[in-house]
Order: C-alpha cells, then sequence, then structure tokens
C-alpha cells in the first residue's frame, strides 16, 4: 500500500514554506527587504538557525537573495514576460500598443469583477486610499505623481482580483507600462480634459468596486480603456498630422 508515516515538519520547512505562499501571494515584492534575523525570527516564533536553513534553502532556489551589509530581499522573481527583442518591436509597432490595451480590457475587465466578489475589507481600503491619494495629485496637477497612482490603483485591483497566476503576470506587465514601452501616461496626464475624464473613470472604478457590484466594475474598466484607446489613436492621428504638415513647411522652405 502506498502510504508512509507521517513525520513532524521541520521548523525551517514550515518556515520555507510560509515566505513560499507570502512571495505567490504577492505579498511579498521582489526588491523588499525582510526584516532582520531577530525580528523575523521572533515573529515566526523560531530560532535563528531555524530561519537560517530556511533562508538558505530559499536563495538555492531563487527565491531570496543577499545583498551585502543590507540584509535579505525578495528576488526579482518578475523579470520580464517578453525578450528583450521583442520589446523593441512593440516599443517600434503602434499596433502591438492597441492590442496590449484589448489585452488589458479583458483581464482587468475579469480582475475587477473579481475584485467586487472577493476582496477583503483590507482590499478595499488599499483601492480607495490609492483613489485618495489621485484625487489629491489631481488637485496639484502632478502628471507624473498621478500616472504613477494609476499604475498602483489598476494593480491594487489586479491584488484584490486573489488570482495569483493574474497578479504575477500583469505585474510583469505594468512594469514595460510604466517604462513607457506601449505609451507614455504622463503625456496622456498632461491634457486638462484627458486628466479630468480619467480621474472620473477611475472614480467609478473604485465605486463599483467599494459597492461590490461585479457587473458595474467590469463595465467601468471597460469604458476607462475604451477611453484611452480612442485617446491614443487620436493622439498618434495627431501626431502624424503634424509630421506631414512638418515635411510641407520645410519642403516649401527648401524650395
Amino acid at each position: 500500500m502506498p502510504f508512509q508515516k507521517v513525520t513532524p515538519e521541520k521548523l525551517s520547512t514550515a518556515v520555507t514554506r510560509q515566505i513560499e505562499k507570502l512571495v505567490l501571494q504577492g505579498i511579498l515584492r521582489p526588491g523588499e527587504r525582510l526584516p532582520a534575523e531577530r525580528d523575523l525570527a521572533e515573529k515566526l516564533g523560531v530560532s535563528r538557525p531555524s530561519l537560517r536553513e530556511a533562508v538558505a534553502e530559499l536563495q538555492d532556489k531563487g527565491l531570496l537573495s543577499a545583498r551585502a551589509g543590507a540584509g535579505i530581499y525578495v528576488a526579482d522573481v518578475l523579470g520580464s514576460a517578453f525578450s528583450d527583442a521583442l520589446i523593441r518591436l512593440f516599443a517600434e509597432h503602434d499596433e502591438a500598443v492597441f492590442d496590449y490595451i484589448g489585452f488589458r480590457r479583458d483581464l482587468e475587465g475579469l480582475a475587477a469583477c473579481r475584485a467586487a466578489r472577493l476582496a477583503s475589507d483590507t482590499d478595499l481600503q488599499v483601492i480607495q486610499t490609492l483613489m485618495d491619494k489621485m484625487e489629491a495629485a489631481h488637485k496639484k496637477t502632478n502628471p507624473a505623481d498621478e500616472a504613477r497612482l494609476d499604475a498602483e490603483f489598476h494593480m491594487a485591483i489586479i491584488e484584490a482580483s486573489h488570482n495569483v497566476i493574474m497578479l504575477h503576470m500583469m505585474r510583469s506587465m505594468f512594469q514595460l507600462l510604466r517604462e513607457g514601452v506601449f505609451y507614455n501616461r504622463q503625456v496622456m496626464f498632461k491634457q486638462r480634459t484627458t486628466r479630468g475624464a480619467l480621474l472620473d473613470q477611475h472614480r467609478a472604478i473604485n465605486a463599483a468596486i467599494q459597492a461590490r457590484d461585479p457587473e458595474a466594475a467590469r463595465a467601468a474598466v471597460n469604458d476607462h480603456l475604451n477611453y484611452v484607446e480612442k485617446a491614443l489613436a487620436d493622439q498618434q492621428k495627431a501626431d502624424r498630422n503634424e509630421a506631414i504638415a512638418k515635411q510641407r513647411y520645410e519642403h516649401e522652405q527648401s524650395r
């Protein structure tokens, strides 16, 4: 019979499993520093040798990394979802932008729907806090802060959807967005009418999730990304027209 004696789990193994779970759930983020050894051992209720054994195992697995004189950090387990060559293609071809928005619309609509159903009270508070910060940044007319908070707001919704695959995939995707691979958020936030419309859309998304209305949350995300798609298409058209006008002017000046 395929049965084996049950043996008590080593303390270091229990610590390893707990830290692995925190990384998997996205609670411990890449680049985040773990508490000092003494403090962490006390929090976990284990001896420092047991903790060291667990940390060594997690380092071997590539989940933690040591920085000389700085402590233990969560390793950059995300990396990029794409090769450098493919990222360059994305940046150079407009159609990739709209495929990306369509991808976000599908997944974030689902995430918002799930968040409205599954978010904890803490999740809802995190989303609300980010919404409040967006309101404050809007009043200060700070495009850089608005763009950063916009990304954090959307990631908080994905985190509140409680799907670890979606979480890690979208974190990697959002890193490319923050780096301006697909489009420059700050450019969008510089336009007064666009800034106001985007804020209203985020208010609608937040209100639906806080009200725990899944379909309204999905619809609000769809409306938001439809707007972003149109705004970018209009911007690209305007840029092309400007480039054509400039070429014509330079041609006339050279005659």
